[in-house]
């Protein structure tokens, strides 16, 4: 459900505390679905597609902004999970393998393969303790660096796992000469690189909310408007409260939700047959609110730095860095445009604090950095942004953070005591990677709850903008060339193409149905496009639109005269009165300097 920002109160003659939002009317004007989803990360939101695919009528609620809790603060990696392997766990190497591939194919805009290197020191280390982390799942003693050996196996065996539909080149061996040779900042003792391909992914946000319209556009009867006779709905910003058995009066079943417009305090009844609970690391807390307390979860914290370093940027040579740490952990340094990510940590989490990347956790990063490349200079001011998520881990008693199973099970209870209660489907475990077959897995358990059948596969069904993206990058040339104007050059057009992927040409038909005009803060945005933005992307605070509908944070982009630009466009379509407008303004810097160290000054009027 994502991590509790700082709230912004409206002001008692704030016109957004009596103007109810179009995605809230649509659940209050028609308060029952079949199916009500419950945490709007990746997997929740995967699964609303995939059953509004098959025609079920459901509704979706998140208490933050769609991908604000762990799907937001991933390590923007779509992997196989090669280090799965010494956990045995061979059922999601296969699945994370495959679903890669697919994601290559079904989600190109965003999803881009990542060509990976992994430095080693050593030649037979670690071959007597493989075996006895591999049966406890613990480590035994002083960690011992994974040597070539041990590597070079399980690329081997990951490499079989790739071989089903997959296009990426197998792994490569490189000794010392031939390693510094590719990547001459390398520690000089290095003794071998392995090298293979996996994928990451830019923009997790904006794919989330690409796979979220996908299923709000399945709901939708050819020719109506947005919120007339959707049989997909979904809003953020509203909190499920409490639940009670009460039925749906108009067919003696279900229960009763109770919900709460996070924006404006209103709160209402909501009825659903099933209750799909995807609050990832919150899952216990949401079940508690329901009135069925739960200790499915034991969520690990995992901290990220983003770094503007041209230095660190080179050394990477356009790779990501994985690598082993000295305390065992399993690390990376990956390139992100101009920018650089590290990360990330792995230790429990206590839900009742909120994440956020510490000095000590930033303090390890400059280590790591120091451990593969120690001629680089890494200091704090080179940090332009930093973000930390609670993985949705299943309880793990002693068994090390990372250790703990990154699969996934469905718990199932229902919400009373005779059959005509909900049904209450909990989701415990999931990652970014698995979200399509996850939510493929999750929908099928409903739909037996409802006693139908599938009737479209996700597995090949393009998402989003990713349908008719550009093959390569001659295609992706011709089609910034196609869709420049007077008034939009190149840099822009592709901007926008990065962005929305072919979902761009929506936008540019918004942009160039009426004047618009660069913002004088960034030649990112438009006027414009904020507006296209508050009306199509939900956005509910300004620092939506900062953190997961741009990446302009993440690459310390924000400045005190963006703050007050973007909140004096979107005042208009939002209503926000001039008193909502400094609260916005307010409170993105709060978010923004409490959870990700970005400080701005802002002279708000």
């Amino acid at each position: 459900m994502g991590p509790k920002e700082p709230t912004v109160q409206p002001s008692a003659s704030a016109p957004r505390a009596g103007a109810e939002r179009s995605s809230v009317h649509s659940l209050r004007r028609r308060p029952h679905a079949k199916v009500l989803v419950v945490g709007g990360g990746i997997n929740g939101v995967g699964t609303f597609r995939d059953l509004a695919l098959q025609g079920v009528d459901v509704a979706l609620v998140e208490r933050g902004d769609y991908c604000q809790g762990a799907s937001g603060a991933s390590s923007h990696m779509i992997h196989g999970g090669i280090r799965y392997l010494e956990n045995g766990e061979f059922r999601l190497v296969r699945e994370s393998v495959v679903e890669r591939n697919r994601l290559l194919k079904i989600a190109p805009h965003y999803v881009k393969p990542l060509q990976t290197t992994i430095p080693i020191f050593s030649t037979f280390s670690g071959i007597l303790s493989a075996p006895l982390r591999f049966l406890t799942h613990k480590q035994q003693g002083k960690p011992k660096e994974r040597g070539a050996f041990l590597i070079k196996a399980g690329l081997s065996l990951y490499d079989s796992f790739s071989r089903d539909g997959g296009t990426v080149p197998r792994h490569q061996f490189r000794t010392h000469k031939a390693a510094l040779a590719e990547l001459p900042a390398l520690r000089p003792d290095v003794k071998y690189t392995a090298t293979y391909f996996d994928a990451s992914v830019h923009n997790p946000e904006r794919l989330t909310l690409d796979v979220l319209q996908d299923g709000e556009k399945a709901g939708r009867p050819a020719g109506t408007e947005q919120a007339q006779g959707n049989t997909a709905r979904a809003s953020n910003y509203l909190s499920l409260q409490s639940m009670s058995p009460a039925p749906n009066p108009g067919t003696g079943r279900g229960s009763t939700v109770r919900l709460r417009d996070e924006l404006t305090g209103e709160e209402f009844d909501f009825t659903a047959d099933v209750i799909v609970n995807t609050t990832g690391a919150w899952v216990d807390l949401t079940n508690g609110a329901m009135g069925a307390a739960s200790s499915f979860m034991g969520g690990t914290k995992g901290s990220h730095i983003v770094l503007d370093h041209p230095g660190l940027l080179a050394a990477c040579r356009g790779r990501e860095i994985f690598f082993e740490h000295t305390d065992g952990r399993i690390v990376l340094i990956y390139p992100m445009g101009d920018r650089v990510l590290v990360g990330t940590t792995d230790v429990d989490a206590d839900m009742s604090e909120d994440a956020i990347c510490t000095d000590e956790e930033i303090a390890y990063f400059f280590d790591l950095i120091g451990h593969v490349f120690p001629s680089i200079d890494v200091t704090p001011d080179h940090i332009v942004y930093t973000f930390s998520g609670v993985r949705p881990l299943p309880s793990h008693d002693a068994t090390q953070p990372g250790f703990v199973s990154r699969d996934y099970r469905i718990e199932r209870r229902t919400s009373g005591p005779d059959a005509s209660s909900a049904v209450v489907l909990s989701l415990v475990g999931g990652k970014w990677t698995t979200f399509r077959a996850l939510a493929e897995h999750l929908a099928n358990d409903v739909l037996a709850e409802l006693g139908m059948q599938r009737k479209v596969s996700t597995a090949q069904l393009p998402i989003g903008g990713g349908a008719g993206f550009p093959a390569d990058e001659n295609g992706v040339q011709q089609w910034i060339k196609a869709h420049m104007s007077a008034g939009r050059d190149a840099d822009r057009t592709a901007g926008l193409l990065t962005r929305y992927g072919t979902r761009a040409e929506e936008v540019i038909g918004y942009l160039d149905a009426a004047p618009d005009q660069a913002l004088r803060s960034t030649r990112e945005l438009s006027v414009r496009e904020l507006e296209f933005m508050a009306a199509h992307e939900q956005v509910g605070h300004l620092v939506d639109v900062l953190i997961r509908r741009t990446s302009l944070a993440f690459r310390g982009l924000v400045t005190g005269e963006l703050l007050n630009e973007a909140a004096e466009v979107l005042s208009g379509p939002l209503k926000w009165d001039a008193a909502t407008r400094t609260a916005e303004i307010k409170h993105a810097q709060d978010v923004l300097q409490r959870f990700h160290r970005v400080e701005t000054h802002s002279l708000v009027s």
